[in-house]
């Protein structure tokens, strides 16, 4: 990891800091070579510069050969750093903070790699184009599965598909404090696509092929209206149960395929039951 970062002079600190951190967030690490702390911070800067490189500068100020520098920026102990971002200084410590710190330091400043793909999600959304959204959210999902507004997103997209099953894991896996007005908005919104996709023709339905196990007919009846329905999950389980008991019973296969073909990009449980599909036909 040697070499990581740029060395700051007074005739090339406006290129290398104020410049740069237009397009990424600028670390300044101020040091001198008899400064032991500041010996024992640079690699830990260098090792996050290194791990957040499309995103995060390294610039380091030797103290003792710039000390216009030094003074230009008030530097008053070392080692001090600063972190810049549009030309401003947004964040900073003096002294030597550990790696966890600093790391949660770049990440309040620098987007996260699924943050253009929750924008798209969130502008999908308002323009309710609802399968683009969901495949748009799910990509910043994999990509940053802690995240709570992704998670939101998520959820409200699926919700908006009707995906009531996985908008309601999506939901109790966020914590009270996280329960902001969005979390309200998307709960409301499942709350009413329950009630929706919860008919009393559906519910004597399901209750015929409980009295009738062995009529698969009527088990590809049922799962055809809870997909009508959106609930896909359990539409799924329902056909699938069907194919494993006769694989070639009619219709039951294309309508399968039908199911996983209308799943909008990147749902899980396309992925999930073509797997079991594969499985059962080789």
């Amino acid at each position: 990891m040697a070499n990581v970062g740029t060395q700051v002079t007074i005739e090339n600190f406006q290129q290398v800091i104020l410049e740069g951190s237009k397009d990424k967030l600028v670390i300044v690490d101020f040091w001198a070579d008899w400064c032991e702390p500041c010996k024992q911070l640079m690699p830990v800067l260098e090792k996050l510069a290194n791990e957040f490189s499309d995103r995060v500068t390294l610039a380091k100020i030797d103290c003792d050969d710039q000390q216009q520098l030094a003074q230009q920026f008030g530097i008053r102990s070392l080692p001090t750093v600063a972190f810049f971002k549009d030309g401003q200084p947004v964040d900073g410590f003096a002294g030597v903070e550990p790696e966890s710190a600093i790391r949660a330091r770049i990440e309040e400043h620098v987007p996260g790699p699924g943050d253009d793909l929750l924008q798209k999600a969130q502008l999908l959304l308002q323009q309710e184009q609802f399968e683009d959204a969901y495949a748009a959210a799910k990509q910043a999902y994999d990509l940053q599965p802690d995240d709570v507004r992704v998670q939101l997103v998520l959820a409200d997209a699926a919700c908006s598909l009707g995906r009531i099953e996985q908008t309601e894991k999506l939901l109790d896996a966020i914590r009270l404090a996280d329960q902001d007005s969005y979390f309200q908005q998307v709960q409301s919104k499942l709350q009413l696509a329950q009630q929706a996709a919860d008919s009393p023709e559906l519910r004597a339905l399901q209750q015929q092929v409980q009295e009738q196990p062995d009529n698969l007919e009527l088990a590809l009846e049922l799962a055809n209206s809870l997909y009508q329905a959106q609930r896909m999950e359990e539409a799924l389980d329902v056909i699938f149960s069907v194919l494993r008991r006769d694989f070639e019973f009619p219709q039951a296969k294309k309508q399968a395929l039908d199911m996983l073909n209308g799943l909008p990009k990147g749902d899980p449980l396309a992925a999930k039951y073509r797997r079991i599909l594969y499985s059962m036909m080789y």
